[in-house]
This record gives C-alpha cells, structure tokens and sequence, in this order.
C-alpha cells in the first residue's frame, strides 16, 4: 500500500483486522497445516491459560480465523515431530513458532532477574533442589510436576497457586530454558523435558542474536501482527523491556521497515508496518477469545474498535458487569455484540448467561448473526444445543434467533 502521512479510524481497523488474518480467505473444506501456518504467519504467537469453561484459550484464536477445525492440528504441530511450536513465556504463557527460540533466549539468560519472585527464590534459596530436580527430569522425563514432587521437600505457605517447591523449581527452569513442555496431559498439566530432546536441533543449533538484534525481530513480527499500532503495543506484544522496544523501533523507522503516521482520534504516534495492508472492507462474523492477540492491548481495542473490554473472571460474582468468561462478537469491522457463554459439556448444551448489544448495533440483526455463529461454535465443540440467554439487553432478540435457527438446522 501507499504510506500515508495519516489515517483514518476506520483504515486503521481494517488495517489491524487483516494484519491478524480476519481478511484472509475461510478455508474450503476442512482446515489443513497449511491453513494452521497462515494464521500463525499474522498472529505469531498463540496465549495459553488453563480457564476450561468454553474451550482452551490455545484453540479459539485458530477457530475465529479459520473455523471449525479439528484440534489435533494444533496439537500435532505443539506437540508432535516434526514440531512447529514450543511453549514458553511469550506474551504470557504461549505457543510459539519454534524459529523464535534463538530470538527469546535473552529472556532466559535473565530468568534469575525476571522470572516471578516464587521461582527467583527457589533458585537463590535452594539451587540444590533445583539441580535435583533438573537431574531428574534428565534421567525420566518427560515428567510433570506430580510425578516427581512426592520425592522432593513439599512447601506449605501461600505463595502464588499454592505450587509445590518442586514446581517452582520446574517453572524456573522452564523459564531459563534448561526445561520446556514435551506435551501435556488430559488435565492439562505440562509434562516436561529437555529441549535437545523436544526441539528441533536446527534451532537449538542456531546462533544466539545480541539482545538487541532479538528485540529489533521480535519488534518487528508484532508491527506486522498487528499491522498499525502505538510503541507501548508493540512493546506490550512479546512483553519486551522499554528500553530495547523503544530502541528497536527507531531502528526499525530509520531502517524503513516502520513508518510513523497519525491515526485519527489516537494521542500517542502510532507506526505503520511496510507490509500493512489496507483491504476495501473486511467481512465475516466471527467470536473473538478473551486472549486473542486482536484484543490483548484493552487500550488499544477501545481506540480502535469503541469497544471497552476486560475479562471478568477475577472479579467477584456480584461486581461483574457482563459475566464471568465473556466473548465479543466480530462482524465485520465492528464489535457489536458480547457473549458470556459456558459449554455443558455432560449435557451437549452451550449455555448463554447472558448476551448485550453494543451501542448503535441493530439488535434484530446482530442476534440473527450471533445465533448462527453460536450453533457454529456448539458444532465445534460437540455440543448439540445452544440454551437461550438468561440475561442481558440483547438476551430477547438472541433467544428469538436461536429458536429460528434451531428450526432450519
């Protein structure tokens, strides 16, 4: 495209909704690796988070790009040779193309200054345990935490989840990089193991970049992700040090790869990526995860979409606004609606506690919209049924549409 000088809010959201893929063609048929690889080329990293009360937060970025999809995909390139993704500390906790590794090795250099306080005190105050632990996962692994705690001193206080001294020491090693994840099980705990014996050994082989080369890539993947966006986003995207973005980004602007534009209604400079493109429209209905990349920075959700948002889960029951695990509805460029759903996984049922209209969004439209996106997603997961909404301004026109939709199915 042209590099403008300025852009408009609504170029600015198209821009930042192809970036992630939401104007890249759906798949014809069933979704394949292929398919799998274009979305983590835009997107590239996936969020983890063990909240199960819909569908692992891992699979819904993939579903909103791509569809319905069958799983294994993205479990087979996790977590199966020849392997294409590796776990690690990213944005948070993430899926990340194995090729990164060399370009995140300065985050595990610096595990005993910026690992959570939990695992940099296991690491000064017991290095022997640590070692023992390292040990054991060398001469067993892959192994989860349970499978070797019961061996090794057990804590009792109240740091962080209650994590036994054995799983801080995993989890410091996990972050300096002398551990990863082989897999995980049914209960979705990590199983881990050494990397020479995960990882490709072309990666591990790999030269280590300077740390500011590793800044200066890493920086540049989340321009393009995120195709138009502010320094403190593109800082926020792989969770990097001000100093290195800040200094990453004038070399990017000066190297010609980020362009410095205005965006109407924005108060910080934003930056434009050189391969940022600028689709007619973008089209399509689709939910959107809580941990999607699209709406990670909340600030930035808000400038460009109108849209405020936060995720519910921590807040007391009483004090929630919309509900507890709350998806937002995509169509087209707009957010117009947003979802508290739960899957009954016992009963086949997608439960909807509650469903709201976005302001200026016509609710007849949007709930004949969300109804079928709904039944879309219930296939998916194999649930049978969509249960009507029990609250929320939108929860009338919503359960009138499921019942016309139901009725076609």
């Amino acid at each position: 495209m042209a590099v403008p000088e300025s852009l408009s809010l609504a170029q600015a959201r198209r821009i930042a909704l192809a970036a992630q893929g939401f104007a890249d063609p759906a798949p014809t048929g069933v979704p394949t690796r292929r398919h799998l690889r274009r979305v983590l080329d835009r997107v590239g990293l996936i969020q983890m988070d063990s909240v199960n009360v819909l569908q692992r937060a891992h699979y819904l970025p993939l579903y909103s790009r791509l569809g319905p999809y069958p799983t294994a995909l993205l479990d087979t390139a996790a977590y199966r040779r020849p392997r294409e993704l590796f776990e690690y500390w990213a944005h948070e906790a993430s899926l990340v193309p194995v090729g990164l590794h060399p370009v995140l090795r300065w985050r595990m250099a610096k595990a005993r200054d910026e690992s959570w306080g939990g695992m940099r005190r296991i690491a000064e105050e017991q290095p022997e345990l640590v070692a023992w632990v390292r040990d054991e996962v060398a001469a067993r692994g892959p192994l989860t935490a349970a499978e070797i705690e019961h061996d090794a001193p057990r804590e009792t206080g109240n740091w962080g989840w209650n994590w036994s001294a054995v799983k801080r020491a995993l989890e410091f090693l996990f972050w300096a990089g002398e551990v990863t994840a082989a897999d995980r099980t049914n209960a979705f705990a990590r199983r881990y193991d050494l990397p020479e014996r995960v990882l490709p050994a072309a990666v591990l082989d790999a030269p280590t970049p300077t740390d500011a080369e590793a800044h200066r890539t890493l920086v540049s993947m989340a321009a393009r992700s995120l195709g138009v966006a502010a320094e403190p986003e593109l800082r926020d995207y792989f969770r990097l040090p001000v100093t290195g973005a800040r200094r990453a980004v004038a070399e990017l602007v000066e190297a010609g790869e980020l362009t410095p534009v205005t965006v109407q209604g924005w108060r910080h400079p934003a930056y434009l990526h050189a391969d940022a493109r600028l689709p007619r429209w973008v089209r399509g209905n689709t939910l959107v995860s809580p941990f999607d990349p699209l709406v990670w920075e909340r600030a930035r959700t808000e400038r460009l979409f109108g849209f405020t948002y936060r995720i519910e889960i921590y807040v007391p029951a009483p004090q929630r606004v919309y509900g507890y695990y709350v998806l937002p509805f995509r169509q087209g460029e707009r957010f117009t609606a947003r979802v508290d759903l739960k899957a009954d996984r016992k009963a086949g049922v997608l439960l909807v506690p509650a469903a709201w209209v976005e302001p200026g969004a016509d609710p007849g439209e949007t709930a004949v919209a969300l109804a079928a996106e709904l039944y879309r997603l219930a296939g998916w997961l194999g649930l049978d049924a969509v249960a009507p909404p029990t609250a929320g301004d939108l929860a009338g026109p919503l359960a009138a549409a499921l019942v016309g939709v139901a009725g076609v199915r």
